[in-house]
C-alpha cells in the first residue's frame, strides 16, 4: 500500500486537492490529521484536559461563552468545545511567546493524532486499498514524510495569492491574524523545494496559481503516474505477505530517512 503524503500550506488549496482524490474516479482514502486534531481535544478526551490545564489559567476565553444552548458543563456534561479563534490567537504568530505555546500544543495533540492515523492505516491496509493519502499540514515538521513513498505539495508561487485566498476564505480574520497564520507556518515555497529534493516520483509539487481547473488537471495526472508506477498485483502481494510489507516500509523509512539528512546537509551549506 502506497502511502502519499499531502500538505501545503494554509490558502494554498490543499483542501481541493484532498477532494479531489477522494472523489470519484481515485476515490482514495483520506486520513486527514485536522479532523484526527479536533477529535482527540473533544471534551472529556485527555488532549482537552492537558489543554484546559496548560492554557486555561491565562486564556478566559478557552472556552465556548455558556448560553442556553450551552451549558456550564456542555451539552454531554463533558465540558464546553474549546473556542478554537481564542486558542488561535494563542498560539499562532511568530514571537517567541506565541512559539513557545505553539509547541506546548503540538506536544499535546501530534501524539494522539498519531495513535489515530496509525489505528486508521492498518484498517486500510487490511481492507486491500492500493494507496492512502495522509493529509497532514505540518507532515515535514512532524516527521511524517519518513513512513510515506511520495510526498505531494501543493503550493503557489507568489504569497499575495496566498494571503487574498485565506481574507477570502476566512473574512472574518484581521489583516494582522492572517498574516499571524502565514507565518506561523512554514514556507510553503520551502516546502516545495524540500519535495522536489525527495526526486521523481517521491515528492510531486501542485503549483496552484491558477484555476481550480488546470489544479483538477495536474492532481489527476500526478495519481495516474503514480497508479500506474504502483500495479494492482504489488498491493495484493503485500497484502498477502505481511512481512514483505514490513520489510518495504522499513526500507521506505530508511530511504526517507537518508533523503531528509541530505537535505539537511544541503540546507546548512547553503547549497
Amino acid at each position: 500500500m502506497l502511502l502519499i503524503g499531502l500538505t501545503g500550506s494554509i490558502a494554498t488549496g490543499k483542501s481541493t486537492v484532498s477532494s479531489i482524490l477522494s472523489g470519484a474516479p481515485q476515490s482514495l482514502p483520506i486520513i486527514d490529521a485536522d479532523i484526527l486534531a479536533r477529535k482527540v481535544v473533544e471534551p472529556g478526551t485527555s488532549g482537552y484536559n492537558a489543554i484546559l490545564k496548560h492554557f486555561g489559567p491565562t486564556a478566559p476565553d478557552l472556552l465556548i461563552p455558556t448560553s442556553k444552548s450551552m451549558p456550564e458543563q456542555g451539552p454531554d456534561g463533558k465540558g464546553r468545545p474549546l473556542n478554537r479563534p481564542a486558542l488561535g490567537r494563542r498560539v499562532f504568530g511568530d514571537s517567541p511567546e506565541r512559539k513557545a505555546d505553539r509547541a506546548i500544543l503540538n506536544g499535546i495533540v501530534h501524539p494522539a493524532v498519531r495513535r489515530e492515523m496509525y489505528k486508521a492505516l492498518l484498517r486500510y491496509y487490511l481492507q486491500g486499498h492500493w494507496a492512502v493519502v495522509l493529509d497532514v499540514p505540518l507532515l515535514f515538521e512532524s516527521g511524517m514524510d519518513r513512513i510515506c513513498g511520495t510526498v505531494i505539495v501543493v503550493a503557489v508561487k507568489d504569497s499575495a495569492v496566498q494571503m487574498a485566498r485565506l481574507r477570502d476564505r476566512d473574512p472574518h480574520l484581521s489583516e494582522e491574524d492572517a498574516q499571524n497564520r502565514v507565518v506561523s507556518q512554514t514556507d510553503v515555497r520551502f516546502k516545495a523545494r524540500r519535495c522536489e529534493a525527495r526526486g521523481p516520483g517521491k515528492g510531486i509539487v501542485l503549483w496552484n496559481d491558477g484555476s481550480k481547473e488546470d489544479l483538477e488537471r495536474d492532481t489527476r495526472l500526478a495519481i495516474s503516474q503514480l497508479r500506474a508506477a504502483n500495479p494492482s498485483w504489488w498491493n495484493w502481494l503485500l497484502l498477502g505477505c505481511p512481512p514483505l510489507a514490513v520489510v518495504v516500509a522499513v526500507w521506505r523509512f530508511w530511504q526517507n530517512t537518508r533523503i531528509n539528512r541530505r537535505w539537511k546537509e544541503q540546507e546548512s551549506s547553503g547549497s
